[in-house]
């Protein structure tokens, strides 16, 4: 004697009735709006001919740099410390190996709310021996209020072109039978705004520099915030 099989579950319609026609729309928002803060990495350098001397040094740079970052208060919002390394150079040549030099490397991240401060930052950190600035990475914050007011806008979008089309039929509609992210039902998405772009600030100046650098003017780059969604209604039956 054999179980009965369970019955499979069947999938919704993936149309109305003719007493309740459905329409499926896609609602679309882009947006224009300003960075929210700016991130700029330091790659702080030192070489010697022994590993103490080597350290010694990246650790004088690398106070500078940090005394330097942190003199702005409130104007960086974060400040972390990456990856540091310490690394022995080997000589080329000879059957022996020996140790010429050693190289230290401490890589610096930090995140700035403040514009005005950015450009006399970068510029006094690259004024720096053996420092390096990269950036600055422009972006929004994950909950910044402009990724709502995308998604706020692509339903308004949705339910607009809702109407346009019971409208064309000499109807309206009836019912929201669902909205959906694009994504959630198996559909690739992409990414919420376009990353800032990469901008190499400075390079750390050589001995015998002017004793300050004019800061560099630095202008904010536009994000651009994007919201996709599924919409589905009903319309009353229009009269064909």
């Amino acid at each position: 004697m054999t179980s009965p099989t369970p019955e499979e579950p069947h999938p919704a319609a993936p149309y109305g009735t003719p007493d309740a026609p459905r329409i499926a729309v896609r609602g679309e928002a882009h947006l224009e709006v300003d960075p929210e803060i700016a991130r700029i990495t330091i790659t702080v350098t030192a070489r010697g001919k022994d590993r103490r001397t080597a350290l010694d040094d990246l650790t004088r740079r690398n106070t500078t740099a940090l005394d330097i970052v942190k003199s702005y208060g409130p104007a960086v919002e974060h400040l972390e410390t990456g990856a540091f390394s310490i690394t022995p150079e080997l000589t080329r040549h000879g059957r022996n190996e020996r140790i010429r030099t050693y190289h230290g490397t401490v890589h610096l991240t930090a995140e700035l709310t403040d514009f005005t401060a950015l450009g006399e930052l970068t510029t006094r950190l690259a004024d720096l021996d053996l420092t390096r600035v990269d950036g600055p990475w422009w972006a929004l914050r994950p909950d910044s209020p402009a990724h709502r007011q995308a998604r706020q806008q692509a339903v308004r979008a949705a339910v607009q072109r809702a109407k346009e089309y019971a409208e064309a039929l000499g109807t309206g509609l009836a019912a929201l039978v669902e909205i959906a992210d694009i994504g959630a039902e198996g559909v690739a998405s992409f990414p919420p705004h376009l990353p800032g772009a990469r901008r190499t600030a400075a390079y750390g100046a050589a001995p015998g520099a002017a004793d300050e650098a004019a800061p560099l003017d630095l202008e904010p780059q536009r994000q651009y915030v994007h919201a996709q969604l599924n919409a589905r209604f009903t319309m009353k039956p229009p009269k064909l």
